[in-house]
Protein backbone atom coordinates (compact mmCIF):
# COMPACT_ATOMS: atom_id res chain seq x y z
CA UNK A 1 0.00 0.00 0.00
CA UNK A 2 1.26 3.48 -0.80
CA UNK A 3 1.09 6.32 1.68
CA UNK A 4 0.79 9.91 0.56
CA UNK A 5 1.10 13.07 2.62
CA UNK A 6 -0.33 15.84 0.50
CA UNK A 7 0.91 15.13 -3.01
CA UNK A 8 4.14 13.40 -1.95
CA UNK A 9 4.62 9.69 -1.41
CA UNK A 10 6.13 8.54 1.89
CA UNK A 11 8.44 5.66 1.00
CA UNK A 12 9.93 5.07 4.45
CA UNK A 13 8.94 5.74 8.04
CA UNK A 14 11.34 8.69 8.04
CA UNK A 15 9.64 10.13 4.95
CA UNK A 16 6.24 9.73 6.59
CA UNK A 17 7.30 11.58 9.72
CA UNK A 18 9.11 14.33 7.80
CA UNK A 19 6.19 14.90 5.44
CA UNK A 20 3.67 14.80 8.28
CA UNK A 21 5.66 17.26 10.38
CA UNK A 22 6.79 19.43 7.53
CA UNK A 23 10.31 19.41 8.97
CA UNK A 24 13.15 16.89 9.06
CA UNK A 25 13.19 14.69 12.17
CA UNK A 26 16.81 15.69 12.77
CA UNK A 27 15.64 19.23 13.53
CA UNK A 28 13.95 17.93 16.67
CA UNK A 29 16.25 15.06 17.61
CA UNK A 30 19.62 16.37 16.49
CA UNK A 31 22.37 14.41 14.84
CA UNK A 32 25.24 12.50 16.31
CA UNK A 33 28.42 14.55 16.57
CA UNK A 34 26.84 17.97 16.16
CA UNK A 35 28.83 20.87 17.59
CA UNK A 36 27.53 23.20 20.29
CA UNK A 37 27.02 25.89 17.65
CA UNK A 38 25.08 23.51 15.38
CA UNK A 39 22.93 22.41 18.32
CA UNK A 40 22.20 26.01 19.31
CA UNK A 41 21.24 26.90 15.72
CA UNK A 42 19.04 23.80 15.44
CA UNK A 43 17.25 24.54 18.71
CA UNK A 44 16.81 28.19 17.71
CA UNK A 45 15.21 27.13 14.42
CA UNK A 46 12.96 24.68 16.27
CA UNK A 47 11.84 27.43 18.68
CA UNK A 48 11.03 29.70 15.72
CA UNK A 49 8.98 26.95 14.07
CA UNK A 50 7.06 26.26 17.29
CA UNK A 51 6.42 29.99 17.76
CA UNK A 52 5.01 30.23 14.23
CA UNK A 53 2.97 27.00 14.63
CA UNK A 54 1.55 26.82 18.17
CA UNK A 55 -0.61 23.80 17.22
CA UNK A 56 2.43 21.72 16.28
CA UNK A 57 2.91 19.99 19.69
CA UNK A 58 -0.67 18.69 19.48
CA UNK A 59 -0.05 17.48 15.94
CA UNK A 60 3.15 15.73 17.06
CA UNK A 61 1.32 13.90 19.82
CA UNK A 62 -1.41 12.85 17.39
CA UNK A 63 1.17 11.61 14.86
CA UNK A 64 3.06 9.71 17.57
CA UNK A 65 -0.17 8.07 18.77
CA UNK A 66 -1.03 7.08 15.19
CA UNK A 67 2.45 5.59 14.72
CA UNK A 68 2.14 3.55 17.92
CA UNK A 69 -1.26 2.29 16.79
CA UNK A 70 -0.11 1.52 13.23
CA UNK A 71 3.25 -0.07 14.16
CA UNK A 72 2.94 -1.54 17.67
CA UNK A 73 5.85 -3.96 17.08
CA UNK A 74 8.22 -0.98 16.86
CA UNK A 75 7.47 -0.23 20.47
CA UNK A 76 7.70 -3.72 21.95
CA UNK A 77 10.04 -3.13 24.83
CA UNK A 78 11.33 -5.75 27.20
CA UNK A 79 11.87 -4.34 30.67
CA UNK A 80 15.28 -4.96 32.13
CA UNK A 81 15.44 -6.97 35.33
CA UNK A 82 16.16 -4.78 38.31
CA UNK A 83 18.46 -6.11 40.98
CA UNK A 84 16.64 -6.58 44.27
CA UNK A 85 19.56 -5.38 46.34
CA UNK A 86 21.53 -2.44 45.02
CA UNK A 87 24.21 -2.63 47.72
CA UNK A 88 26.34 -5.70 48.04
CA UNK A 89 27.16 -6.80 51.49
CA UNK A 90 30.76 -6.14 52.39
CA UNK A 91 32.39 -9.27 53.70
CA UNK A 92 35.54 -9.23 55.71
CA UNK A 93 37.90 -12.09 56.11
CA UNK A 94 39.41 -14.72 53.86
CA UNK A 95 37.38 -16.66 51.36
CA UNK A 96 36.93 -20.30 52.30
Amino acid sequence: MRTYIGHQQAVSDEDFVELALGTPVELWLGVEGETDEERAARLDAARDILADNPEMPDDLIRIAAEAVEAYPKLFDVVPLARPTDRHRAVRKGAAA
